[in-house]
C-alpha cells in the first residue's frame, strides 16, 4: 500500500453478525455497538479460492481452518466451504476447533493436527474427530477401538526436515508398521510439512516419497498422503500428491509477495476489516495527536479518529505507512495506534464525517491484506490470525 495513496448510518441493512466461535470470545447477548469495528466474510469469495486452488493443484483440498480461521472465524469458515465438491475436509490445530466444527454440523472429515491425550482420544473418537499422530499410541488406540467397536481412522505425520512434530523419518518406518498391523486402527493418511526453504524443501519431499514408497512395497496402505500447503501450491507442484492442505490461499491471501504476480492463482481476499469514523476534528499548527505527540501538525490539518487499535488486532506498526480508505479515497493512518483507537490524517478540507465507513482492508487492489501488511511492515499471517476473537464476524 502506498502511503500517498455517507452519511450516518446510511447502511440500514449491514450484513447479519455471527459469533467469532474462538474460545473465550463474548457469548452474552449484549448488543455490539454500531461504531465497534468489524471483520466482514464473503463466502463467495471463499468458494471461488478453493475452485481456484482445485483448478491449479488438481487435487481435493483438506482446508485449513486453524487459529480461528485465519481470523474469520472456524465454523463461518467451514460452513461456506462444506458444500464445494472440492473440499475434502478440514483441519484444526486446537481440539475445541474441531469440537466447534462438529457442533455446526459440519459432515466432512475433520482432522486434529494439534496434541491431545487418552480421554482427548475417547471424545474424538465419539465425535468422528481424527487424530494427527507421531508417537506410538497403539495401545491407547486399542482401548478406544474396543470402547467404539470399530476402528480408528487417523493421520500419520512426518517430519522429513522441519523438526516441529512428526516422526523422524529415518524413525517412520517402525512407527507406521506397529500401528498398520492393527486391526483397531485405519491409516486414513500420512503427511509432511514443508520447511519452505527451496533447495532443501526438494530434499524434505525425496525423503517421504522414498518412505512412503518403501513402506507400500511392503503392502501397507498409507491413506491419502498430503504436503502442500499454500506455499507449497505455487512452489511444489511435484507436492500435490493425492490431495491438498492450503491456509491462506483459501482466503484469498497470497502467503508471498512474489506468489501475487505469478498468473498460478487468482486469489480474491475473502475477509475485510471495517470501522466506522467516530470524531472528526481540526489540529492547528503545533498542536499534536497520540502517546507522546507522536504526530504533530505542521498546517491547519484535519483528522479522523477510528475506534480500531492493537486490541483489535490493527498492527501498531500500521501508523507508520499504512492507509484507511474512507469514501474512495486513501488517507494516510498518523501517530500512534492505540488499544483501542487510531487516527487518520484527512489532509486541510474535512472530506468525513463521524458515521462514514472505514476499510482498513478488504479485496480492492491497493487495499488488500498483503497491501496493508506491506505498508505496516507485517505479516499477513499476522494482520488475519491475530484479529480479536471478540470482532463481529457479518457474512456478507
Amino acid at each position: 500500500m502506498r502511503t500517498t495513496r455517507r452519511s450516518f448510518f446510511k447502511a440500514a441493512a449491514l450484513p447479519a453478525v455471527l459469533a467469532a466461535g474462538t474460545r473465550g470470545a463474548r457469548t452474552s447477548p449484549v448488543r455490539d455497538s454500531a461504531f465497534d469495528p468489524w471483520v466482514e466474510i464473503r463466502p463467495s469469495l471463499l468458494r471461488h479460492n478453493a475452485a481456484e486452488v482445485a483448478r491449479r493443484a488438481g487435487r481435493r483440498i483438506l482446508a485449513v481452518v486453524k487459529n480461528n480461521g485465519y481470523g474469520l472465524g472456524t465454523a463461518n469458515v467451514a460452513r461456506a466451504l462444506e458444500p464445494a465438491p472440492e473440499i475434502h475436509g478440514f483441519a484444526v490445530i486446537k481440539l475445541a476447533e474441531a469440537h466447534e466444527l462438529r457442533d455446526a454440523g459440519i459432515q466432512k472429515p475433520v482432522l486434529l493436527m494439534g496434541p491431545f491425550d487418552e480421554k482427548d482420544l475417547a471424545d474424538m473418537a465419539a465425535r468422528d474427530i481424527m487424530p494427527m499422530t507421531y508417537t506410538p499410541i497403539g495401545p491407547q488406540l486399542e482401548k478406544i477401538a474396543a470402547k467404539i467397536q470399530k476402528p480408528v481412522p487417523l493421520h500419520i505425520c512426518v517430519d522429513t526436515g522441519i523438526g516441529r512434530v512428526g516422526v523422524p523419518w529415518r524413525e517412520a518406518p517402525g512407527l507406521v508398521r506397529d500401528l498398520a498391523v492393527r486391526k483397531t486402527v485405519e491409516i486414513r493418511g500420512t503427511m509432511m510439512t514443508f520447511t519452505e526453504d527451496p533447495e532443501f524443501d526438494r530434499e524434505q519431499l525425496r525423503r517421504f516419497l522414498s518412505l512412503c514408497a518403501g513402506l507400500e512395497a511392503e503392502g501397507i496402505a498409507l491413506g491419502t498422503k498430503h504436503a502442500a500447503s499454500s506455499y507449497g501450491l505455487f512452489q511444489h507442484a511435484d507436492a500435490f500428491l493425492d490431495m491438498v492442505r492450503p491456509g491462506m490461499a483459501l482466503y484469498g491471501v497470497y502467503p508471498e509477495p512474489e506468489f501475487r504476480g505469478s498468473k498460478l492463482l487468482e486469489l480474491r481476499p475473502a475477509l475485510a476489516l471495517k470501522a466506522r469514523v467516530i470524531y472528526v476534528k481540526q489540529l492547528l499548527p503545533g498542536e499534536s495527536a497520540g502517546y507522546n505527540r507522536a504526530y504533530m501538525a505542521k498546517e491547519r490539518v484535519w483528522v479522523a479518529t477510528l475506534p480500531a487499535g492493537h486490541s483489535d488486532g490493527l498492527p501498531r506498526s500500521a501508523a507508520k505507512g499504512a492507509g484507511v480508505r474512507i469514501g474512495g479515497r486513501l488517507y494516510p493512518l498518523v501517530a500512534s495506534v492505540s488499544a483501542s483507537h487510531c487516527i487518520a490524517e484527512i489532509g486541510t478540507e474535512p472530506r468525513v464525517q463521524a458515521g462514514d465507513v472505514a476499510v482498513f482492508f478488504d479485496d480492492q487492489e491497493g487495499s488488500r491484506p498483503e497491501d496493508f501488511g506491506a505498508a505496516s511492515k507485517t505479516s499477513v499471517y499476522d494482520l488475519t490470525m491475530h484479529l480479536s476473537g471478540f470482532l463481529p464476524r457479518r457474512i456478507v
